[in-house]
């Protein structure tokens, strides 16, 4: 049953984008990535969470949601998650008052209709192969669309861990933090336990997410810093949140 109940939920997901891709391809010839994100992106990633929900039966519960600035705050925000799964890529965005630039591989471009609806959305895609072009165009198109009002999201990780499990965290966040003033918000994200790292097989049950208080730079602090203390924030909460997945940590 639980089998049948991912597989039906993938369909979804899969079939779905179909339409909603096609949709804002066309309608980007004519209006804003803004509207874009609220009319297209936004809904669909809503409703994947829904499917994932009730049809494979993982839900989710959320501490910190007060942690989020208002929609009317112009700050400069960029968003920190852990990286387990699929699922947080799909659910930040149907929670967050502000649409999101994600900071990818240029690799998902080529996914039929999901990157090339990507393509349309003012996000960062990089090539990782080229660090310093990268992180050039990470910093030029950041504060862009910072300005435009939007958050960045980068997972500090770079890609999916396995549960239980500490990826090397990267200084990109905390470089673009520092050179733009913006505040980074961290996340930690109890995935891996409902949505393993790739696997198309759900297990029911409740994802924890817990939303940090925004972190500001500290005059003089360098990125590596920066970045070890969103790092620490995020892996101390992880062991509160899915205390089951670090059995040896206090």
């Amino acid at each position: 049953m639980r089998m049948i109940r991912s597989l039906l939920t993938f369909l979804w997901i899969a079939i779905s984008v179909i339409p909603v891709g096609t949709f804002l391809l066309i309608f980007s010839l004519f209006v804003s990535a803004e509207r874009l994100w609220w009319w297209f992106a936004q809904p669909y990633l809503s409703a994947a969470i829904f499917a994932v929900r009730w049809i494979g039966g993982v839900k989710y519960r959320v501490l910190g949601l007060e942690n989020l600035p208002d929609v009317e705050d112009n700050q400069r925000i960029i968003l920190c998650p852990k990286h387990q799964s699929t699922w947080e890529t799909f659910f930040i965005p149907s929670m967050t008052p502000h649409p999101l630039a994600y900071v990818f591989k240029r690799e998902l471009l080529l996914i039929p209709f999901f990157g090339w609806a990507m393509a349309r959305l003012d996000m960062v895609h990089i090539d990782r192969s080229a660090r310093s072009q990268a992180w050039s165009k990470v910093a030029d198109l950041g504060v862009k669309l910072m300005d435009k009002g939007k958050w960045v999201i980068m997972f500090p990780e770079g890609t999916r861990t396995h549960r239980g499990q500490q990826g090397d965290y990267k200084n990109g966040a905390a470089r673009l933090a520092l050179a733009t003033g913006a505040k980074i918000i961290p996340i930690a994200v109890a995935s891996g336990r409902c949505w393993p790292r790739k696997s198309w097989r759900f297990t029911p049950g409740v994802i924890d997410v817990s939303i940090g208080a925004p972190i500001d730079a500290i005059e003089g602090e360098s990125p590596i810093d920066l970045m070890a203390r969103v790092e620490a924030w995020i892996e101390t909460e992880m062991r509160v949140i899915d205390p089951l997945a670090y059995p040896q940590s206090p």
